[in-house]
């Protein structure tokens, strides 16, 4: 079995479904509502763990209700969370999540709750021995840590650059990467390109590394080590909800690159995972298992 390590947000998600997103003030009713944990790498590592690695992630929560269910949410899906640590007297990150019928989204959070940032607690001797670490940008000092290692020791790494503000914090955590998986939004942000290949030439000028960028319904596109270009279209599917779809994307590449598939053919199984998770409601519960994911490849 692979060995996948996933550092950074781990959250609470309050779910509520709308028939279209609020534009301005006032009482809006909602057709549904769910409780699911999310945050970028304790959903990837939910994906990872469905699709069939050995998960662990990396993350802090406070020592609350809301810290409790966040961790056994994530246990339920077979990850470890022994390297999870708790903060007396601080708050788990909460987030409230609004979906409209065209499975857009709107997302209200406190932000930083003040866990304490400092990641020299983490088990970096680990890393040594996983086949694939990822990290998200939500908590940077513990990223860097991790990508430094991960370097050290020769460990593939994926480094979820999904941030829209700040670019010219996250460059030295592009350069350490082994592979940067831009969001649009965040990969115009740090290139200040609007076309998503010109935006991933300039952003490969920031590192060794390969970069990619989701582009929604253009699919994925890359540059590899040696320059060479490629792009994976979207599948054609019936969105209902794309919550968490960017996060799934990245567990299920970081399991493909674990595996040793080749690129494009990692990016194909990402962007499968991703297109699954989209038709399904629920956020993180979406996420499809190995079969499933199998099945829609075969049949796509």
């Amino acid at each position: 079995m692979t060995n996948v390590i996933c550092l950074g947000l781990a959250v609470w998600d309050q779910i509520f479904t709308l028939d279209q997103l609020p534009s301005g003030g006032g009482k809006n009713f909602a057709t549904s509502f769910t409780e699911v944990g999310g945050g970028p790498a304790a959903t990837a590592a939910a994906a990872a763990a469905r699709l069939g690695a050995d998960t662990a992630i990396w993350s802090r929560v406070g020592d609350d209700d809301v810290g409790r269910r966040i961790l056994g949410d994530l246990q339920s899906y077979g990850v470890d969370t022994t390297s999870v640590r708790r903060f007396t007297d601080r708050n788990s990150g909460l987030a409230v999540v609004l979906l409209d019928r065209a499975g857009e989204r709107m997302i209200v959070t406190p932000g930083d709750p003040g866990l304490d940032s400092d990641p020299a607690w983490l088990p970096l001797e680990q890393i040594a021995a996983a086949d694939v670490v990822l990290a998200d940008l939500r908590w940077p000092q513990g990223a860097e840590s991790l990508l430094a290692a991960a370097r050290q020791s020769g460990t593939t790494s994926v480094l979820d650059a999904d941030l829209t503000s700040e670019p010219e914090a996250i460059a030295p955590l592009v350069k350490a990467a082994s592979h940067v998986v831009f969001s649009a939004p965040a990969l115009r942000a740090f290139t200040g390109q609007e076309d998503a290949r010109a935006g991933l030439a300039a952003a490969r000028t920031k590192t060794q590394g390969i970069v990619a960028v989701t582009a929604g319904a253009e699919g994925c596109f890359w540059i590899e080590e040696d320059g060479t270009s490629g792009h994976q279209p979207a599948f054609p599917i019936e969105v209902v909800d794309t919550l968490g779809a960017g996060d799934v994307f990245h567990g299920a590449l970081a399991v493909a690159l674990a595996e040793r598939h080749p690129l494009a053919q990692a990016m194909r199984f990402a962007t499968a995972a991703a297109a699954l998770k989209c038709t399904r409601p629920g956020g993180r519960t979406g996420t499809p298992n190995r079969a499933e994911l199998e099945k829609f490849l075969q049949e796509n």
